[in-house]
C-alpha cells in the first residue's frame, strides 16, 4: 500500500537515528521536519509519535526531540529492524536475528504440534501445499506471502502469547530479503522439503520432528548467512 506522507518522513528521519547519523544527545525539533519535509505541524507530531514508540527520541522542552541510546530502541520493531537491516551495522543485525529464530522458532513448532487447533492444523496443511506449488514455479511476491503465513501460523499456534508476539518481526525480515533481492530465483529444495515435513508433523502432533525440522530451516539460513553468498541468502 502507498505510504503516508508521515510514514514517507519516517522513512528518512528513522534511519539517519539508526545509522548514528544522528547521534545521541543530538536533538531535531518539529519545526525543522516541517521546513526539510514541507509538511504541516500535525504531520510532523505523527512523525515524532512514531519515532517515540522505536524508541528513538525523547521530547524535551525548549530542545526538541532529543535522540537516544540504541539501548532504549524497540529492537523488535519492524520499523527499527528494517532500518538496522538496510544501515551500517546490518550484518549485525541479521546475526542477532537468526539467533533470535534459532532460539524460537523450533520450540515454537514443537509446541505447535501440541497445541494447534484442527483449524490451524489444516491451515497449516494447505499453506505447505500451496507453498510448495509456487516454489516450484518462483520465490516471488505470492511465495514470500505464503511462506510468512507459514511462520506466523507456527508461532500462533504454539499457544505461547510472546512467541505470537514475535509475528511481525518474522515477517518484517522475510520480505526485508525478498525486497532487497536475496532471495533465489526458486527456493532451494532443502527448505521446501522442510516446510514441507513440518507441516506434516505437527498435523500428527509430531513435536520432535517439527522442531528438527525448524531447526534445519534456521541452520541452512546462519550457513548460507556466514558463506557471504548473498544471492542464496535466505531467512526461512
Amino acid at each position: 500500500m502507498p505510504k503516508s506522507r508521515f510514514e514517507e518522513i519516517v522513512d528518512v528521519v528513522g534511519p539517519r537515528i539508526s545509522s548514528g547519523e544522528l547521534l545521541p544527545g543530538d536533538s531535531i525539533t518539529l519545526a525543522d521536519i516541517e521546513k526539510e519535509f514541507d509538511c504541516s505541524r500535525t504531520v510532523a507530531r505523527e512523525v515524532q509519535r512514531s519515532l517515540e514508540e522505536c524508541g528513538f527520541v525523547d521530547p524535551q522542552r525548549r530542545r526538541g526531540l532529543v535522540v537516544l541510546d540504541a539501548e532504549n530502541w524497540d529492537v523488535l520493531n519492524p520499523r527499527v529492524i528494517k532500518w538496522r537491516l538496510s544501515g551500517p551495522n546490518g550484518d549485525r543485525q541479521i546475526r542477532s536475528l537468526i539467533d533470535l529464530r534459532e532460539a524460537v522458532e523450533p520450540m515454537a513448532a514443537e509446541l505447535a504440534a501440541r497445541y494447534a487447533s484442527r483449524d490451524q492444523r489444516d491451515e497449516l496443511l494447505a499453506v505447505g501445499a500451496e507453498l510448495a506449488r509456487l516454489g516450484s514455479v518462483s520465490s516471488g511476491p505470492e511465495f514470500m506471502d505464503m511462506d510468512v503465513r507459514f511462520h506466523t501460523l507456527i508461532l500462533e499456534a504454539s499457544g505461547n502469547e510472546m512467541f505470537v508476539a514475535l509475528g511481525s518481526t518474522i515477517s518484517a525480515v522475510l520480505y526485508w530479503r525478498a525486497e532487497n533481492m536475496l532471495m533465489p530465483p526458486r527456493p532451494e529444495p532443502r527448505a521446501m522439503r522442510d516446510h514441507q515435513v513440518i507441516a506434516q508433523a505437527i498435523y500428527n502432533g509430531d513435536g520432535v520432528t517439527a522442531r528438527e525440522a525448524m531447526r534445519d530451516i534456521v541452520a541452512e539460513v546462519r550457513t548460507a548467512f556466514d558463506s557471504r553468498t548473498p544471492n542464496v541468502l535466505r531467512f526461512d
